[in-house]
C-alpha cells in the first residue's frame, strides 16, 4: 500500500531534535537517529537510508504495516502514531497526518524572508499557479505547488521544501471537505490570498455551490494582518465572498474590478488583451488560448500586484508562461492537431475548453470523458453539457464514460443531436473515432480530449495518435 506519492526533491536537513520539536513527538525508547535526516517521505517505495518514513493512516489504509517493510529496505527512521514492532528509530506523535502538517508550519516559520501567494477557485487554479510562477521565477527563487499537491497533504510536503534561498512562494489550496482549506491557510501564512472563481467542481461535496463559497472563503482567515485579499469581481458570489474578507487592503480582478480585460482578441492558440490596473494599461499578448485564460491572467496580474511586482514584469511573466502538462496543450501531427486537456474537468472548464476547440481549424472534435464529484446532480449535469457543447461550432462530440449516455441524451433534446456519440469505455469510442478519420480524409480535423483524473483520458489520446 502507497499513501502519498512525495517529492524526491532534497530537503533542509533535519535533525532528531527538531523532528521532536516541531511534530511534539518522542523517540520510543529514547532510540533517535544520530546524523542528518534528509527527506520526510509518506511512500515506502522511496523511502532509504537518511529518510524518515512517515506512517498515514487513513479510512482503507495504515501505513504502519509498511514500517518494517522500509525498515529492510535501509530506512532508520519512522514516525508513528504508536510504537510498531520493527528494527528503526521510531518518533510516536499523537496524529501523523497533523504532524505532517506540524512539519510543514514549521519550516514555513522559519523562512521569515519569504513573500506568500495563496489561492484556490473552482476552475483556473493550476493556470492561474502557473502564470504567477512565470512572473515570479524571474525575479528570484520561487517555490510553486507541483502537480495536485494542494490538499491537507500536498500543502504541508510543498511546505517542506523551502529552502532560505526562496523569496516567494506560489501555493494552490484545494478543498474536498469544509475546513481543509481552514487548515492549509493557517500552515502557509500567506500575505495575499484569495479565490479566483466558485464553479461547480466538488458539488458532490458540498452539496451546492454556497457551500463551495463557504469552503473556498477559508482561505482569507489566516492572512497577515497588512496582507490584501483578492476578490474575483465578476463571480456572482463575490458579495459572498467579501463577507469573509478580514484584511483592510483587497484587490479585485474580472469585469467591474480594479484588474481587468479589454480588447480581447482571441486566436486559436494564444490571446491578444489590453490589462488594466491601478499602475496604468498595457497590451499582453498571452499564448494561452480561451477567454477563461484571460481571466485567469488577469487574476495572476491581481495577485502578483499586491505581493508587490512592477506592471512591467507582471507583463514579460505572463507573456514567457507555459500551460502546465495535461492544460490546452497542443500537439500538431501531420494535418491532424491534438489538444490535451486531459489533466482534469469539471462542467465550466469542459465548456471552455468547447469555445477553445471551436476556433481551431478543419473537422473539430470533442472527446468528454466522465466529470467526477458531482453527486447527486452528475447526470443532470452530465445531461445538460450534452445540451450545451453539441450547440457550440464543433463538428462531432465524442463521449466516453458512465453518464455519457445522459450526456448523449441532453444531446437529442436539441436539434443537433446527431454530433453526439456515446460510448461506455474506452475501447468502445476508439474504432469510431479512427473512422472518422477515416471518414475525413483528406480534410484537417482537430481533436480535444478531457475528462476528469480518474478516466485517463490521455489514454485514448494517445492511442488514436498511434493509428495515425
Amino acid at each position: 500500500m502507497h499513501t502519498s506519492t512525495t517529492s524526491t526533491v532534497p530537503l533542509e536537513p533535519w535533525t532528531a531534535d527538531l523532528l521532536a520539536q516541531a511534530t511534539h513527538g518522542y523517540w520510543f525508547n529514547d532510540q533517535a537517529p544520530v546524523g542528518e535526516i534528509k527527506r520526510i517521505l509518506t511512500d515506502s517505495r522511496h523511502a532509504e537510508a537518511g529518510d524518515a518514513f512517515l506512517a498515514l493512516k487513513g479510512e482503507r489504509f495504515d501505513a504502519h504495516d509498511f514500517v518494517a517493510q522500509v525498515a529492510a529496505n535501509g530506512c532508520q527512521i519512522a514516525i508513528v502514531s504508536h510504537p510498531v514492532d520493527a528494527d528503526i528509530c521510531q518518533l510516536v506523535v499523537a496524529d501523523t497526518r497533523l504532524a505532517l502538517g506540524h512539519l510543514g508550519a514549521y519550516r514555513r516559520a522559519q523562512n521569515t524572508q519569504l513573500k506568500v501567494i495563496a489561492l484556490t477557485g473552482s476552475s483556473g487554479k493550476t493556470t492561474t499557479k502557473e502564470m504567477l510562477g512565470s512572473i515570479l521565477s524571474r525575479l528570484a527563487p520561487t517555490l510553486i505547488t507541483r502537480g495536485n499537491l494542494n490538499n491537507d497533504l500536498g500543502v504541508p510536503m510543498m511546505l517542506l521544501e523551502l529552502r532560505a534561498e526562496h523569496q516567494y512562494a506560489v501555493m494552490e489550496l484545494g478543498a474536498s471537505h469544509q475546513g481543509e482549506i481552514d487548515y492549509t491557510s493557517n500552515l502557509v501564512q500567506p500575505h495575499v490570498a484569495g479565490i479566483i472563481n466558485i464553479g461547480t467542481a466538488h458539488l458532490g461535496e458540498f452539496g451546492g455551490r454556497d457551500g463551495i463559497c463557504r469552503a473556498k472563503s477559508e482561505i482569507y482567515a489566516h492572512i497577515a494582518p497588512s496582507g490584501t485579499s483578492i476578490i474575483p469581481a465578476a463571480d456572482d458570489f463575490a458579495d459572498c465572498i467579501r463577507q469573509s474578507v478580514k484584511t483592510e487592503q483587497c484587490l479585485s480582478f474580472g469585469e467591474g474590478g480594479d484588474i481587468f480585460a479589454t480588447q480581447i482578441a482571441l486566436h486559436p492558440q494564444s490571446s491578444t488583451f489590453s490589462l488594466n490596473t491601478p499602475q496604468g494599461v498595457r497590451t499582453v499578448n498571452l499564448p494561452f488560448a480561451g477567454e477563461h485564460n484571460v481571466q485567469n491572467a488577469t487574476a495572476a496580474a491581481a495577485f502578483a500586484l499586491a505581493i508587490g511586482i512592477t506592471l512591467d514584469d507582471i507583463v514579460q511573466g505572463l507573456e514567457q508562461a507555459q500551460g502546465a502538462k495535461g492544460r490546452l496543450n497542443f500537439i500538431q501531427q501531420d494535418k491532424y492537431l491534438f489538444i490535451d486537456d486531459t489533466y482534469n474537468a469539471n462542467p465550466t472548464s469542459m465548456r471552455a475548453a468547447a469555445e477553445v476547440l471551436a476556433q481551431q481549424g478543419g473537422v473539430k472534435v470533442l472527446v468528454m470523458g466522465d466529470i467526477g464529484e458531482l453527486g447527486a446532480s452528475a447526470a443532470q449535469q452530465h445531461y445538460m453539457l450534452g445540451r450545451d457543447l453539441v450547440a457550440q461550432g464543433i463538428n462531432f462530440v465524442v463521449a466516453v464514460g458512465e453518464f455519457a449516455p445522459a450526456a448523449q441524451e441532453g444531446a437529442r433534446s436539441t436539434q443537433y443531436g446527431k454530433k453526439m456519440q456515446a460510448f461506455l469505455t474506452q475501447q468502445q469510442a476508439l474504432p469510431f473515432l479512427i473512422d472518422l478519420i477515416a471518414t475525413h480524409q483528406p480534410q484537417s480535423m482537430s481533436f480535444l480530449f478531457k475528462g476528469s483524473r480518474y478516466t485517463h483520458m490521455e489514454t485514448l489520446m494517445a492511442d488514436l495518435m498511434e493509428k495515425l
